[in-house]
């Protein structure tokens, strides 16, 4: 079997396929968005089984199903689930310290129904974290990627090569919460952080580097590769994703 093909299957359940569970971070939710419907029912019965939808939902929203990442730690991987909306050269946010030259970014835009647990899109060590207060306008548009709320994070994967991974909150995300601090050495795939309620995520590539995506195309966390930091796949050779 070719390396590029190599998958971490050893950390999926088979039950979570089935099962899909919720990130602690959902767990508070869940249980508010219960409690008001039992609160609600005793006012009127079918308040109850609207707030148990509404449950079921916020449920739904926070779950975190396992994914297979391709343990090559030259590929790049999506680290959002969602629609790609960009896939263009683009100025990184001066907090990354990667430059003021344009660099290849992949953008991938989550709505509220598409898994908002974010993945390193490779392995290695979390070089920088940084938080940057900012506006709410709707991450689909490109200002938003300047002018809304967001964190930066400088990761150098296990060949010593620096990508730049920019979560950005939008019109009802209002919130990022992030699971790793600098120093953290991450596997392929490990989870570090989280947007609520709809948002966007930037990848920054070494320069030279082509995507593998097109516009439009429908990306999977810790799955779909973005680009191969060793130059072997391309949108002319095939995705292999």
């Amino acid at each position: 079997m070719s390396h590029l093909s190599v998958e971490n299957r050893e950390r999926v359940n088979p039950l979570e396929r089935v099962l899909v569970p919720v990130h602690r971070e959902g767990w508070p939710f869940v249980a508010l968005f219960f409690a008001l419907a039992v609160v609600l029912g005793f006012l009127w019965k079918p308040l109850f089984w609207l707030g148990l939808v509404a449950t079921a939902w916020c449920a739904y929203f926070f779950r975190d199903p396992p994914r297979v990442t391709p343990l090559d730690p030259d590929l790049v991987v999506s680290p959002a689930d969602g629609v790609v909306c960009a896939v263009a050269p683009r100025v990184p946010p001066a907090e990354l310290g990667l430059g003021d030259r344009p660099l290849p970014c992949v953008s991938i835009f989550m709505n509220v129904f598409d898994v908002h647990v974010n993945r390193t899109p490779v392995p290695g060590t979390v070089r920088r974290s940084v938080h940057h207060p900012g506006r709410f306008l709707n991450a689909s548009l490109d200002k938003a990627s300047e002018e809304n709320e967001r964190r930066s994070w400088l990761i150098e994967s296990e060949r010593g090569v620096e990508v730049g991974l920019v979560q950005i909150a939008g019109l009802v995300a209002r919130r990022i919460v992030p699971f790793v601090e600098p120093g953290t050495r991450l596997a392929p795939g490990e989870r570090i952080g989280l947007i609520r309620f709809g948002s966007r995520c930037d990848v920054y590539l070494p320069e030279g580097t082509m995507p593998c995506v097109l516009l439009g195309q429908r990306a999977v966390a810790g799955e779909t590769v973005l680009a191969d930091l060793a130059g072997r796949l391309s949108i002319e050779r095939g995705v292999r994703s």
